[in-house]
């Protein structure tokens, strides 16, 4: 009990994720077998529909987006501040950090990761591991929707008795950036929305916003 309680966030969040996918993946399947019974083609069945470039493409569009968002703000995070956010450092204390600050080289404790002893260029990727691997995460993301969405808009087009595109030709396209940009935006204002409104709102108890007490120009802290 007491490792559930202690990875209860992870393992709702991994929860909800696995719910959320399933109801994107069987509402997706009855749309498109709507769209396939108006078109007079036979319907397909959910192993097919999962497997399909028109499942794939919507996924990695959404993964591609929220990795960005995440990546964006963990590198930007460490140059740029907010004065009142409780998501920004301290105004005064932008930048990469020293050593002593960081633990790192030095000044690493005893319980310090292993790697945060390290000098060269193991210390460097440790010390930018977080920012890599979401970084990394999103452009295989986005590679992945390139491919998935060629797939489903090749597949439009033989429909309609046009020819298909390239891959080269259709990241050039309309359609793949409209896909894209319609996610970033939104993804740009969510993290704008919580940087900003964080500064005057309150949730009591959350980590992610100030105590309720603090004053609205208090910078860098959390409940």
């Amino acid at each position: 009990m007491r490792w559930l309680k202690e990875n209860s966030l992870a393992l709702a969040f991994l929860i909800m994720f696995f719910l959320a996918l399933g109801g994107q993946a069987l509402a997706g399947m009855l749309d498109y077998n709507d769209r396939q019974l108006a078109e007079g083609a036979e319907p397909v069945s959910f192993a097919h529909y999962v497997a399909s470039s028109s499942f794939a493409v919507d996924v990695a569009e959404n993964w591609q987006s929220e990795y960005l968002q995440f990546f964006l703000f963990i590198v930007m995070t460490v140059w740029l501040v907010q004065k009142g956010s409780p998501e920004s450092k301290k105004v005064d204390e932008a930048g990469a950090e020293s050593e002593e600050q960081q633990r790192i080289g030095p000044y690493a404790g005893p319980d310090s990761p292993r790697w945060a002893r390290a000098k060269g260029p193991r210390l460097w990727l440790f010390s930018n591991s977080l920012g890599l691997v979401m970084g990394t995460i999103f452009l295989l993301s986005w590679l992945a929707q390139s491919v998935a969405g060629q797939a489903s808009y090749n597949s439009d087009r033989l429909g309609d008795l046009r020819d298909p595109v390239s891959w080269s030709s259709y990241v050039t396209s309309p359609d793949f950036w409209d896909r894209s940009l319609q996610n970033w935006q939104s993804e740009l204002l969510a993290v704008l929305s919580m940087v900003v409104l964080s500064i005057y709102l309150r949730q009591r108890g959350s980590p992610e916003s100030k105590p309720v007490g603090t004053p609205h120009a208090a910078t860098g802290v959390q409940g």
